[in-house]
């Protein structure tokens, strides 16, 4: 059974940074694509950043220059690193890998921006 572990949400300061981990199962890590995804109360959930199996990241305009997605193949983990964070990164967190019809999810992790 395929997991996706995310960890490293946490309560921080506006301005503050935090980096999120997804460490999953997957056999063959090297050809999913991934994303981080979040989805705040009442909202839907959005793509945040994504990084192809060729390595090629993608941010949606509100994280660029923030957010940085990159993977370790050797540790079959994705991480987001957010920095200077604002309270409207205050979501859920949610990883996932994508292969054609492989779709994975994992359980989630809070990310509070709040002084």
């Amino acid at each position: 059974q395929v997991q996706l572990v995310e960890s490293g949400g946490g309560l921080v300061q506006p301005g503050g940074s935090l980096r999120l981990s997804c460490a999953t199962s997957l056999t063959f890590f090297g050809i999913y694509h991934f994303g981080w995804y979040r989805q705040a109360p009442g909202e839907k959930r959005e793509l945040v950043a994504g990084i192809t199996r060729f390595g090629v990241a993608n941010y949606t305009d509100s994280v660029k220059d923030r957010f940085t997605i990159y993977r370790d193949a050797r540790k079959k983990t994705v991480y987001l690193q957010m920095n200077n964070l604002e309270p409207d990164d205050t979501a859920v967190y949610y990883c996932n890998a994508l292969y054609g019809h492989n779709n994975f999810w994992g359980q989630g992790t809070q990310v509070t921006v709040s002084s």
